[in-house]
């Protein structure tokens, strides 16, 4: 796989994203206009990796940047990636372009913050960076300068990439394990590399690399909680058929869960244009991540739950019914589900919260909500119903306290996207 040890991108860094799952074979063309061919596999590499979502501000052109994005050390601010010659990459040759997803170097020679995912974007091929060039050279060109990036010292200090490189990074192009199927290493690729699915569901240390030790099992971005995407029955995709996975990636949703947060965006910009062959090659590598589930905690009781029970009765069980069950293709199930007994309840809480939307998909465009409940229901009963959901109906996981909760409500205000 040429990387398999600590290659981290952050929830800390999130600055640039260039990522991509090619569906077509490689252009085969000379080397000076780029066929058309090329251009249509890099539109749909660019739209694999959530470019467009990334580099847009809300309300402003596609990729020419800006938009905030709130990390454990202050906030990045995206980049100008359209093909502007002053502001933007316009002036990038392809070698500019792979240096900086290959290496962490941008055009000036300056080191990248890990929030381009150039640790995992190392691994793309030559042929799929060039097909991502000629499609950027094709955007519209917008000029708008960067913002710099608001972080605290010493975080702020680029200089410091260098030393964190040397402890942090395997640079190496993926080659691929004879020993698997074809599908097997597709996926492979698509996950490890220009899906960059770890940077959110695997754990960080404290620099913000991840825990080559603890791969998918959870972790956080933009300070919410992706859940495992190991073998875990439990808080895995263990209990997931690999059709469910393809399913959930292309729609939003399946009969076991529905996309939420960040995830929803992923599905909404990102993996709904992703070739079923392709979709079924991750599920394929997904399916193969080991089950190195933690015995299930005891159920938990009290006062807390208690009240739980009876605001989920209130305000719940509407929708998902007392059994937990919800209803099929609209409502998604609590009962048994790996998302809502994940091992931290940060993105749940925010959901309660917020309220939260499936992505209108092409394929399900309803698009149904969940309201906010941040107005309603203080932080005691929001961590009593979260509780209460967590441990009810055979699941299995921590309760969460009141001080928590108003953690979690403190920093969505901040962010500018909660209550």
């Amino acid at each position: 796989m040429g990387k398999y040890r600590a290659t981290a991108v952050g929830a800390l860094w999130f600055a640039l994203a260039f990522a991509g799952a090619p569906a077509l074979p490689a252009w085969t063309g000379n080397h000076g206009a780029p066929h058309y061919s090329e251009i249509a596999r890099g539109r749909y590499l660019v739209k694999a990796g959530d470019c467009a979502y990334c580099h847009t501000a809300d309300n402003g052109k596609p990729f020419a940047g800006g938009r905030a994005v709130p990390t454990p050390f202050g906030i990045i601010y995206s980049t100008n990636i359209t093909p502007d010659k002053d502001t933007g990459i316009g002036r990038w040759s392809e070698a500019d372009l792979y240096r900086a997803m290959h290496s962490g170097i941008d055009r000036r020679g300056n080191h990248l913050y890990p929030a381009f995912p150039y640790p995992w974007y190392t691994e793309v091929t030559p042929d799929d960076v060039k097909a991502i060039h000629a499609y950027l050279a094709t955007v519209e060109p917008v000029r708008k300068h960067d913002r710099p990036p608001e972080l605290s010292w010493p975080f702020s200090m680029r200089s410091l990439m260098a030393v964190w490189n040397k402890l942090y990074f395997d640079e190496g192009t993926f080659t691929g394990n004879p020993r698997k199927s074809a599908q097997w290493n597709r996926g492979a690729y698509l996950v490890e590399g220009l899906g960059h699915c770890g940077a959110c569901h695997t754990p960080k240390n404290f620099a913000g690399a991840t825990k080559a030790s603890d791969a998918f099992e959870g972790g956080y971005g933009e300070h919410a909680f992706a859940p495992s995407l190991a073998g875990g029955l439990r808080d895995g995709l263990g209990g997931w058929t690999a059709g469910e996975i393809v399913e959930y990636l292309k729609t939003g949703s399946n009969a076991k869960s529905s996309a939420a947060g960040p995830m929803a965006d992923e599905v909404l910009h990102s993996t709904q244009y992703l070739s079923d062959q392709d979709l079924a090659a991750m599920a394929a590598y997904l399916k193969g991540l080991p089950n190195n589930e933690s015995k299930a905690p005891d159920a938990a009781t009290g006062q807390l739950v208690t009240l739980g029970r009876d605001v989920y009765a209130d305000d719940c069980s509407g929708c998902h019914l007392r059994s937990g069950e919800g209803q099929p293709g609209v409502f998604p199930p609590l009962k048994g589900s790996s998302a809502i007994q994940a091992a931290k309840a940060d993105t749940l809480v925010r959901i309660v919260l917020d309220g939260a939307q499936v992505p209108p998909t092409a394929s399900k465009p309803t698009g149904l909500e969940m309201p906010s409940f941040a107005e309603k229901l203080d932080d005691r009963q929001v961590a009593a119903v979260v509780s209460f959901i967590r441990n009810a109906w055979g699941n299995r996981a921590a309760t969460v306290s009141q001080g928590e909760v108003a953690r979690m409500r403190s920093q969505m205000h901040q962010d500018g996207g909660g209550p």
